[in-house]
């Protein structure tokens, strides 16, 4: 639909497939920026765990038929609804991850705002040069990580996946891009790196575990998880402890947002509005967490 069409209709239907997502703070955020618009937003969350390929097709040909403008793809299935879209657009078929799904003359289009939305939240961490910066995690928000660095001048990645096929897979995507290598470990991809991303859902609650050893965190490092709940997750309150910059969940998660919620409306949302509702989720779920 046209931004003339949106504007005339004052509906928007939009929603997020992934398991779990009871979590998501992307309904306060999508639909908040929709009011803030003038148009009538509702944000559903699709939440199925284990689908298989058939079951996310079934799933992709309601939001097609059902007046969806979109969706958002999360954990566990942003690579494996790839083949079950009609078009990809560049940047997600290079990478083989898709977290946004437009719907367009009943024609299904695969994007992924994950990578230019870590970019944008990113970049002031970075000096201008020498960015050696370990991504922990090969899966679909490991990859939009990795490929953001990749379009920032100076980084030098390294890349560890519990399944080295997978870290390897990346690198070969990557490799047009140059600057890219497999690590065999943990160690190995931090040892003199300046930087530290989490792209796994390691520390996301209930899981109260860490993708790094904290005997490898230090002062000298700057740690960004793309985990947001909790917010301060087991990897960034270690990280903080010992001295190292850290960032949050939270940026990537309103940046990536709003690149979508752009590409389902062909408006611009108020990043200011859409943070706003981020933490007020983050706060009553912070009150909620909180002992009587």
């Amino acid at each position: 639909m046209s931004k003339r069409g949106y504007a005339a209709s004052k509906k928007l239907l939009t929603g997020l497939i992934g398991a779990p997502i009871a979590h998501s703070a992307s309904p306060a955020m999508h639909e908040r920026a929709a009011e803030a618009l003038g148009l009538r937003g509702h944000y559903q969350l699709i939440e199925v765990a284990g689908a298989d390929a058939a079951g996310l097709r079934m799933m992709l040909e309601g939001v097609r038929r059902l007046g969806f403008a979109g969706v958002n793809v999360t954990y566990p299935y942003k690579e494996a609804v790839v083949p079950l879209l009609d078009e990809l657009a560049p940047g997600a078929a290079s990478m083989g991850a898709v977290n946004t799904v437009v719907v367009k003359d009943g024609r299904l289009t695969g994007h992924n705002t994950d990578t230019t939305g870590f970019a944008r939240a990113v970049a002031p961490l970075l000096a201008p040069a020498g960015n050696a910066v370990a991504v922990i995690g090969a899966g679909g928000v490991g990859k939009a990580i990795a490929f953001a660095l990749a379009s920032l001048e100076g980084s030098d990645i390294r890349i560890f996946d519990s399944e080295p096929a997978r870290a390897a897979t990346l690198v070969s995507l990557l490799a047009p891009r140059g600057g890219a290598r497999i690590a065999a470990s943990v160690e190995d991809a931090l040892h003199g790196a300046i930087g530290l991303v989490n792209g796994t859902p390691v520390g996301m609650l209930p899981d109260r575990g860490m993708p790094v050893a904290t005997t490898l965190l230090h002062e000298g490092l700057w740690v960004a998880d793309a985990v947001y709940s909790p917010l301060i997750t087991p990897l960034l309150a270690a990280a903080r402890a010992m001295g190292a910059r850290i960032m949050t969940g939270r940026e990537l998660a309103i940046y990536q947002a709003a690149d979508a919620f752009e590409l389902f409306t062909g408006l611009a949302p108020s990043t200011e509005i859409m943070g706003e509702a981020f933490d007020e989720v983050m706060a009553a779920r912070s009150s909620a967490y909180q002992p009587a």
